[in-house]
């Protein structure tokens, strides 16, 4: 067995500090999914619920995008994601309340993730605009790879322990949820920062619309959001899981948990793997490839009525998505200047971030008109339309190559 070994970059104290902050509060985030996905469809019955939950986390980022990336290009990042994670604290622990005394309601459920999903939208391009802040752009492939791991780590452990605490009560998986989002609040103010190209651009419609014409000029980074926009838009199985796991696998809230965190799992595998051996050549075909096997993965899910099949398809669906992420995450970090990475990420994030949310509601909504089986089914099955149909529209992608060599 090979001795472990930690990257000489982790002997940085701000990466560790910022790497800490984010698997904290992707932590806090993936528990609160199980706990309200679980509650809300124990309260209704009804799938449409679940889709609207996904909706309510996807509004405030579609309509705050251009505000809160340009917040990010010009103003503090730091106190950006600490004032956010405080409020979002404050919103989970009021579900924590209602839900200790009874009182919670669906309707309060979806209030309150829309006001947490307000406060996310704003953290959400500063902390991704963090990294290439306290590294150099040497070692960031590097840092981009364990960043990836980590998360994944986090996206592992947080529905895991999300549905052990939700035998005990949904109260308890808020309140830690609670807890994990006011200690990144206080971690991330102790991150020292490489000086940044800071926006003092006046505000006009040119400044904030910045990032959308940035990528726009740019088909490669365009190609590679919209892919992964439409793929997890029609393969958004995982809103549909509570289902899966009430009334088709019969697995119950832990088993719940292990199948919300089987594609982190495929996912870590994957991302170690490309840590060891990163992707150098073709870099735009494997992505391509790997979506293809998104939507295959999910179709097999789709049709499974066994636990081990569902869960194994889960795993290599998590697995094939990791690549994509990591083309899509040099792609913009390393051809967007510093002082235009907010309004960039805050694109991105309105297009990945919540292309999760709006898949939800997605399959949400076709499962209510079609059934559960065939929502996930037809999902699959329009990832793998959209990857051949992308390959036409979007060559630039198609013929990306050596991207780690590439220059701003």
């Amino acid at each position: 067995m090979l001795p472990l070994k930690v990257p000489s970059v982790l002997h940085n104290k701000s990466l560790v500090l910022l790497l800490a902050a984010r698997i904290s509060t992707a932590i806090a985030f993936q528990m609160l999914t199980v706990a309200v996905g679980w509650q809300i469809y124990s309260i209704t019955q009804m799938p449409i619920y679940l889709g609207l939950v996904g909706l309510v986390q996807f509004l405030p980022m579609l309509l705050l995008t251009l505000v809160v990336g340009y917040a990010a290009d010009r103003y503090d990042r730091k106190l950006i994601i600490s004032f956010s994670q405080i409020a979002e604290c404050i919103g989970i622990f009021l579900l924590a309340y209602e839900s200790h005394i009874g009182s919670i309601t669906e309707e309060g459920i979806l209030l309150t993730i829309f006001f947490i999903s307000t406060f996310n939208a704003f953290q959400g391009p500063s902390m991704q605009s963090l990294l290439p802040n306290v590294v150099s752009k040497e070692v960031f492939p590097e840092v981009a790879a364990i960043a990836a791991s980590t998360a994944q780590f986090a996206f592992i452990i947080g529905p895991a322990i999300g549905g052990i605490l939700y035998a005990f009560g949904p109260e308890f998986v808020y309140s830690l949820a609670g807890i994990l989002a006011l200690a990144t609040s206080v971690i991330i103010l102790f991150v020292s920062i490489r000086e940044r190209s800071q926006n003092s651009d006046p505000i006009t419609i040119n400044s904030i619309f910045g990032g959308i014409a940035f990528i726009k000029n740019k088909p490669a980074i365009l190609g590679a959001i919209s892919l992964d926009l439409f793929a997890v838009l029609f393969g958004g199985a995982t809103a549909l899981l509570p289902v899966y796991a009430s009334n088709i696998l019969k697995i119950g809230p832990l088993g719940l948990g292990l199948l919300r965190a089987a594609p982190a799992v495929g996912a870590l595998i994957m991302s170690v793997f490309l840590a060891r051996k990163p992707l150098k050549k073709n870099e735009g075909l494997k992505m391509f490839i790997a979506v293809i096997f998104f939507g295959i993965f999910t179709t097999i899910f789709a049709v499974s009525t066994s636990f081990v099949v569902s869960l194994a398809s889960l795993v290599l669906l998590g697995a094939s998505d990791v690549v994509s992420v990591v083309v899509r995450l040099t792609l913009i970090q390393l051809k967007t200047p510093d002082n235009m990475r907010g309004r960039v990420n805050a694109v991105n994030s309105m297009f990945i971030g919540t292309s999760n949310q709006l898949g939800e509601f997605e399959s949400g909504l076709t499962a209510a008109l079609f059934g559960v089986i065939p929502a996930v089914l037809l999902g699959g099955i329009g990832s793998i339309i959209v990857a051949i149909l992308w390959m036409k529209l979007f060559p630039e992608l198609l013929h990306a190559t050596n991207l780690g060599n590439s220059t701003n």
